[in-house]
């Protein structure tokens, strides 16, 4: 089974995303972006989805640093920012592509099978 790193601060977000992917994918949880970059590094997950604004290092920086080491790693940028600079710097950040809060189920599943 794929495994899917969610790097989201928020436990109820959190908690959403485990709904969405339980039965479909394996997961695994960052609370934050510093701790994203660790766990992708040590996990080697297919994909990690993001979160863009978290403490300690935001999603943007933590995307930079998975790219350096894993530039084939799909990211998926979630956030409640969805204006289009928002999805321009997820883009410019290596994100693969952008899903904005509140996540719906359906549309969250069919954007992962497309990377992976």
């Amino acid at each position: 089974m794929k495994k899917i790193l969610i790097a989201e601060d928020n436990d109820s977000n959190y908690l959403l995303m485990t709904y969405i992917l339980k039965g479909h994918y394996e997961f695994s949880h960052a609370a934050n972006g510093q701790e994203a970059v660790l766990k992708a590094l040590a996990e080697r997950p297919d994909m990690v989805l993001m979160d863009l604004k978290m403490p300690v290092m935001d999603g943007l920086e933590a995307t930079r640093q998975i790219k350096l080491q894993m530039p084939n790693l799909p990211v998926l940028a979630v956030t409640a920012n969805a204006f289009d600079n928002d999805r321009q710097r997820a883009m410019d950040a290596g994100c693969v592509d952008f899903i904005s809060k509140p996540v719906n189920a359906a549309e969250c599943l069919k954007l992962i099978a497309k990377y992976i």
